[in-house]
């Protein structure tokens, strides 16, 4: 006896833009979105990090300084220390992070962008899971 499990197809584009329209995005944001999007699988496929290794140290650049302040550089170290993030994920989450369109970039915005990248790779089940409940507890104001 074998058991079939039918994968979620993933979303295409147009029923995605549908479901955004629907939500109340207007066309403009809908195309930021989904150029966003695109970038967080492009930066998996295309970027070459180099040789990392567990105890290097991050130096970001002016740039990076600027957008995201010493609260948002210490939870993305607090998220690699704590093994949610590797190096290279680290890399991908800063660079999704300074595509955004906005102002100022803080720690709330920080952990959905960490869940959509460990949810767009595969194998990081466990990752994916130790930030949502992350996420979730200090929502409700359960930090053990």
């Amino acid at each position: 006896m074998s058991i079939e499990t039918e994968e979620d197809p993933e979303p295409d584009q147009n029923e995605l833009r549908i479901e955004l329209s629907r939500a109340g995005f207007g066309d403009g944001e809908i195309e930021r979105a989904l150029e966003w999007l695109d970038g967080l699988t492009d930066q998996q496929q295309c970027l070459d990090y180099g040789k990392q290794t567990a105890h290097g140290t991050r130096i970001y650049n002016e740039f990076e300084h600027a957008r995201l302040d010493a609260s948002c550089r210490g939870y993305v170290a607090y998220l690699e220390h704590i093994g949610i993030l590797s190096p290279t994920q680290r890399e991908i989450l800063i660079d999704r992070l300074l595509a955004l369109e906005t102002a100022d970039i803080d720690v709330e915005q920080i952990k959905w962008v960490v869940l959509m990248v460990l949810f767009s790779q595969p194998g990081q089940e466990l990752a994916y899971a130790r930030m949502e409940d992350l996420v979730f507890e200090e929502s409700t104001g359960l930090i053990h």
